[in-house]
């Protein structure tokens, strides 16, 4: 059995990993209502880019543009995959990586070549441990993004969509990844609540302009003038429409990491207190036996100097 120095030391180093966990759940909670202050500022232009595009998409002649056009025989595929850069938050990573296990296995089984990207420490070290080539990587952001981060990994994905629609022909199906890729898709956390969090698979390529939060009334009986035309319009924001989404997803995927941490932290600063309540319970136990052990060691003495 411990004994009560022992017992009173493991008191301090809980409550020192007590004090810890808690700060972090303090912080994890501040963070929360920043990240869906953001996401909810990020509706409004998300919804009128969605507007902007289906009239658009409706005066152009034909949408033969690569981000909308369906690959007759797709061979190869992008998968970009949101994480964390630093842990502490539960099962937020491991839900995440689970969904892309299950998406590259489909994606195999229907004969596509996936290559992945990853966003976030967490994820990149997942595959670098595994020994599982990542074909490109962007860190440090993953609880603050920004649009320019989002930016930067679109125009990657769109560079190789683009040549994958100049490239990826039958006589060209033993060319290397380089060539290009048929489609692209997105794996990201969707924050629901503070208590639910669901990780989801998109595909962000060929897209469909579509939006949940749009309705028809909103797009119906706007009298647009294009200049220049719809055609050259629709080339030139399509980018910007996939950018948009994935900055939306890496929005929700912020909200969604502050509030796994804070119910993980949570969590441990309860575990810390009922470990804390235990031990002390057990040093005071045996303090008390040493106390009567003690006590009765004294009265015998007492009772045999006595007679």
């Amino acid at each position: 059995m411990a004994s009560i120095r022992e017992l009173r030391s493991r008191i301090r180093s809980v409550q020192s990993t007590r004090k810890i966990t808690k700060a972090q759940e303090l912080i994890a909670t501040s963070r929360i209502t920043k990240a869906q202050a953001r996401v909810a500022a990020s509706k409004p232009y998300a919804q009128e880019m969605t507007s902007v595009l289906t009239e658009l998409a409706s005066n152009a002649g034909s949408l033969d543009h690569p981000l909308l056009v369906e690959r007759p025989t797709p061979k190869r595929a992008a998968v970009l995959v949101v994480t964390s850069d630093s842990g502490q938050c539960g099962g937020y990573n491991s839900n995440v990586l689970r969904e892309t296990r299950e998406l590259l296995a489909l994606l195999e089984s229907e004969g596509k070549q996936p290559l992945i990207f990853v966003m976030g420490k967490k994820g990149l070290r997942y595959f670098t441990f595994r020994d599982i080539e990542v074909s490109g990587s962007w860190t440090g952001f993953s609880q603050q993004p920004r649009y320019s981060d989002a930016k930067a990994a679109t125009d990657r994905l769109v560079e190789l969509f683009s040549a994958g629609s100049e490239g990826s022909v039958s006589e060209h199906e033993e060319a290397p990844s380089l060539a290009g890729v048929d489609e692209l898709h997105l794996v990201y956390t969707r924050f629901i609540s503070m208590l639910s969090q669901v990780p989801e698979v998109r595909r962000i390529a060929p897209l469909v302009v579509s939006e949940g939060e749009s309705t028809s009334s909103e797009t119906v009986g706007r009298n647009y003038s294009f200049e220049p035309g719809a055609d050259t319009l629709l080339s030139a924001l399509l980018p910007k429409y996939v950018a948009t989404r994935v900055y939306a997803a890496l929005l929700e995927a912020a909200a969604s990491e502050s509030a796994a941490r804070r119910t993980a932290m949570k969590a441990a600063t309860d575990n810390a207190d009922e470990l804390i309540t235990d031990l002390s319970r057990q040093a005071n136990q045996l303090r008390q036996a040493q106390i009567t052990q003690e006590i009765s060691e004294i009265v015998g003495g007492a009772s045999a100097l006595a007679e």
